[in-house]
């Protein structure tokens, strides 16, 4: 066969999406981030009909390249939490604004192969509006998010996502010094609060954009 990694990966993605699909999420596929940008800004927001646009921590979001076309629109009312001007005390309330938005954006840490967003959050705006909030959740993500079952996925969101998350901001844990997760007490633990998503309600509120790269942890 020619392009076996090709071809196991186009069989992967159509079986997980098809999975989604059953727990009724919007499913889309693309080859890679530049597609999967071009789908947001061309398909899935104007299909949304949206006037207010947020977003949660993800790597997998600024990698596609989509906060850089968003965060000067003037066409939406953009509440940006990653601007570095703002105060903690501002970055704070507009994580709660962004709960009331017509699009929020952001990643998963883990994705089931039957269908399941898992997710582990330190302040816990990425997974509240995964669950409620705002009117559309657009979620990225890469190939390398995909596990088997909630077991695995907790498994490597604790061995992996977790830790090089803690390096990746510089945070004061043990897991930084060590590359382990040790249940640690530190007042900078980034693991607060886990969510599994199974199903979307009210179906297709929340839209699953499958990119086939590996991005982010």
């Amino acid at each position: 066969m020619k392009n076996p990694i090709d071809n196991y990966w186009k069989l992967k993605l159509e079986n997980v999406k098809e999975a989604l699909e059953s727990n009724n999420f919007e499913v889309f596929i693309t080859d890679n981030s530049a597609d999967a940008l071009k789908l947001a800004l061309e398909t899935i927001i104007p299909a949304a009909n949206v006037k207010s646009i947020s977003w949660g921590g993800s790597m997998t979001f600024i990698k596609t390249g989509l906060y850089e076309h968003l965060k000067d629109q003037k066409e939406f009312d953009i509440l940006d939490i990653f601007d570095k001007s703002l105060s903690n005390e501002e970055k704070a309330q507009k994580r709660r604004q962004a709960l009331l938005t017509d699009l929020f954006i952001t990643g998963t840490n883990a994705l089931t192969e039957d269908g399941y967003l898992v997710n582990l959050d330190m302040i816990g705006n990425r997974v509240g509006a995964i669950t409620f909030g705002p009117t559309n959740v657009l979620i990225l993500i890469g190939r390398n998010k995909i596990v088997p079952d909630i077991e695995s996925a907790m498994d490597r969101i604790k061995t992996y996502v977790a830790p090089a998350n803690a390096m990746r901001l510089d945070m004061k844990t043990p897991c930084v010094k060590t590359g382990a997760c040790s249940e640690c007490s530190s007042k900078a633990r980034i693991c607060n609060t886990w969510t599994i998503t199974q199903k979307s309600f009210p179906k297709n509120r929340i839209k699953v954009v499958l990119i086939n790269e590996d991005l982010g942890l």
